[in-house]
């Protein structure tokens, strides 16, 4: 995977030189990137706010209002980063710099969920929202089909399989949960999500096996015997079953987590 180091050593994407930009501005953004380089995100902010205003209309304007949105991220300031990169990409269709703006974007979101599996056994699991795993994929998405090309698409392309695989560990999750807490009905349904929504996913081989669980302790025999038969025929192998048998939901199971 591309290091995000690629992010922190970026150059800028404007090299040409923009007789309207005034001396002052140009200023106030060297200064912004000194302080972004050591580290000083809050009085980057600050410059490039005023960067952006006295620039407006200009590449350099564009520039300091990706660097913004980056200075703002790296400040912990997530809302008014997405904030900025989604004004920047409304206002500018057609910059050079759409195709780091849609990526960073994806950074943004992808990063606020980084470890959230780790973090779910602190957190009521029904309650958890993947709304920003959910928008870090559409970015990377959006990244990928308009700029097949560019720089950032091929770590894109890693950061969405990693995302689809853990909404679909997170359905399953969730699942299991309502299972070990005998809210079958609940369970069968999360795990028929998962089953729906992340098809390709390995997180189906559990979720096949939750669904068959909890139909047969809703006494729905033919609903758990079908999702037996799919999982024996995607997953012959699988640590679920015993002797090609779907195994008992008993303690070894929950022991697994």
């Amino acid at each position: 995977m591309m290091s995000l180091a690629l992010l922190l050593a970026a150059c800028s994407i404007f090299d040409k030189d923009d007789g309207d930009i005034q001396g002052s501005a140009e200023k106030l953004y060297a200064d912004a990137k000194a302080d972004m380089a050591s580290g000083g995100w809050q009085n980057a902010i600050k410059l490039l706010e005023r960067v952006e205003g006295r620039a407006g209309g200009t590449l350099l304007a564009q520039q300091a209002q990706l660097d913004l949105a980056y200075a703002n991220w790296k400040a912990g300031e997530k809302a008014a980063a997405l904030s900025t990169l989604d004004r920047f990409i409304k206002l500018n269709p057609s910059s050079p710099g759409l195709d780091y703006a849609l990526y960073l974007r994806g950074l943004v979101n992808f990063n606020d969920n980084i470890g959230f599996l780790a973090a779910l056994s602190n957190q009521k699991l029904s309650e958890r929202d993947q709304q920003a795993a959910r928008d870090a994929y559409q970015s990377f998405k959006q990244l990928v089909e308009q700029f097949p090309e560019s720089k950032y698409t091929p770590d894109a392309k890693l950061r969405m399989d990693y995302t689809v695989n853990a909404l679909a560990d997170y359905e399953v999750h969730v699942a299991r949960y309502y299972l070990r807490r005998g809210a079958y009905i609940a369970a069968a349904n999360r795990a028929q999500q998962a089953v729906t929504t992340y098809p390709q996913t390995p997180a189906i081989e559990e979720a096949l096996y939750i669904m068959g669980r909890a139909y047969d302790k809703l006494g729905l025999a033919e609903l758990r015997d079908d999702a037996d038969r799919v999982l024996k025929g995607n997953f012959p192998n699988s640590r679920f079953l015993i002797d090609g048998n779907a195994r008992p939901d008993d303690k070894r199971w929950w022991q697994l987590w």
